[in-house]
């Protein structure tokens, strides 16, 4: 006969919620329990010290991917070299592929041909606009029943660049490009906000609005629509930060008849990466790639340690990948479905920045839309103001950089082992909006390092 199930905890009491805070009210000793315990983040979310199931009458399911795909990212400069760099990371363990394409005459049957397109994703975030280029891709994924999204923002492009892409009319185009039938062709590159400063609430309901903007203007959108996102340190912010995106996209999309769930890729920022003790950034990279495997991304791909400074390489790129399928193989980051749901603190994280998200989306419709914000200003001078909060902190020491604003290595020396420019490059030109300019903390305190080094050499 088997043994009948025994509970061990039978004999224990449950402790309520007002039982809990009587007890912490107790051992303040007369301190403020609000003013001792419970902080504020930059987005306005109170956080408490505890939580308690008594405080959650019901939850709200969220969708969620089974696993994250590893994905690679490849700038295309040469086919037969992006296509062997491809495929080798393929075999590396790579799942997915990001190529970057900035011209329209490059062979995609070429650069395509040699990888298992049956067992990968592929995602082409191209630099310009082009039906026909998109119809060769789309005529590719039909022959060999292939997963391929085209990475196509004009909205993302006015935001980054201060003008549209040079075609008569965007959105136009963007019609026809749409209409293929076997490729997703619209993202939202929402990962600039992020770097350029903005809050989490902000992130989100800028997202949110770039989104509406396609499904206003283009109607039914048959494909997922992909958001880019870039994920930052605050590891359980940033967790319920993509629950949230992916709650509230499915609201809004339903309302136009969209059932599809977006397709979630993230990224981490670059906003925290230095490029003194440049090892850090490893760890920082590690914790906000397991951010996005718990907060639900499908697809993530790893900023290398050096990318800042340094060109690509094949170091850098094998150890960011390797630090994906140590997540995945031998942390097991893809055995549990969904492992943040039911957790009371992330599930209150997301119910908060959900619903300040969303007011903030509201405000931004009412005021003519999304497009309408950026076109005014508005939306830049919003997250300059974050950015610039944000700034005063790093410059205070209140937000730390360990390795350089903390614990500084003054025999590190860099000015000889730069070979990109890391810093915000200044080029007056002539635009229709004032773009939206990623920004590093570290910028300033790295350049007046590096100077020092060159006056001491």
């Amino acid at each position: 006969m088997a043994a009948q199930h025994q509970s061990l905890f039978n004999e224990f009491e449950p402790v309520s919620s007002k039982q809990w805070k009587q007890q912490i009210q107790y051992d303040l000793k007369g301190a403020d329990y609000n003013e001792t315990l419970v902080w504020e983040s930059p987005e306005g979310i109170k956080v408490k010290p505890f939580y308690h199931r008594d405080e959650f009458e019901h939850k709200t399911h969220i969708s969620h991917p089974d696993s994250f795909a590893i994905g690679q990212d490849i700038f295309v400069f040469d086919i037969e070299k992006s296509a062997y760099r491809a495929l080798d990371s393929v075999n590396r363990g790579a799942e997915s592929i990001r190529f970057t394409v900035d011209n329209p005459e490059v062979d995609v049957s070429k650069l395509l041909a040699d990888l298992p397109l049956e067992n990968i994703t592929v995602f082409f975030d191209l630099q310009f606009l082009s039906p026909n280029f998109v119809g060769k891709i789309d005529a590719i994924a039909a022959a060999r029943n292939a997963k391929i999204f085209c990475l196509i923002d004009p909205i993302g492009q006015l935001a980054a660049d201060g003008n549209w892409f040079p075609t008569k009319d965007n959105f136009i185009d963007l019609q026809q490009i749409a209409a293929a039938k076997h490729v997703g062709t619209i993202a939202v590159k929402a990962g600039l906000y992020q770097n350029a400063g903005a809050n989490i609430v902000q992130q989100i309901a800028y997202t949110l609005g770039h989104a509406n903007e396609y499904f206003n203007r283009m109607g039914n959108i048959a494909q997922p629509m992909v958001l880019q996102m870039a994920i930052g340190s605050n590891y359980f912010f940033e967790i319920a930060k993509l629950r949230a995106t992916r709650l509230l996209f499915k609201r809004i999309g339903q309302e136009y008849g969209h059932t599809q769930d977006c397709h979630i890729l993230a990224t981490p920022t670059r906003r925290n990466k230095t490029i003194y003790d440049y090892n850090v950034n490893m760890l920082r990279t590690t914790t906000e790639c397991m951010s996005a495997a718990l907060g639900g991304a499908d697809t993530v791909i790893n900023l290398p340690y050096d990318a800042v400074y340094h060109k690509s390489n094949e170091f850098g790129e094998r150890i960011s990948r390797n630090q994906l399928l140590i997540l995945k193989h031998e942390s097991y980051f893809d055995k549990v479905s969904n492992a943040a749901d039911g957790s009371y603190y992330i599930e209150s994280l997301t119910e908060q920045l959900a619903e300040k998200a969303l007011a903030l989306f509201k405000d931004i419709e009412a005021a003519g839309g999304f497009l309408k914000q950026l076109t005014e200003g508005n939306v830049q001078r919003k997250i300059s103001e974050s950015a610039e909060k944000e700034q005063a902190l790093f410059d205070a020491g209140k937000e730390v950089l360990l390795g350089t604003n903390k614990y500084p290595n003054k025999n590190d020396r860099m000015a000889d082992d730069l070979e990109l420019f890391p810093f915000v490059k200044k080029k007056p030109r002539k635009t229709l909006i004032t773009p939206i300019i990623p920004r590093r903390l570290a910028e300033k305190m790295e350049q007046e390092r590096l100077e020092t080094e060159k006056q001491s050499s």
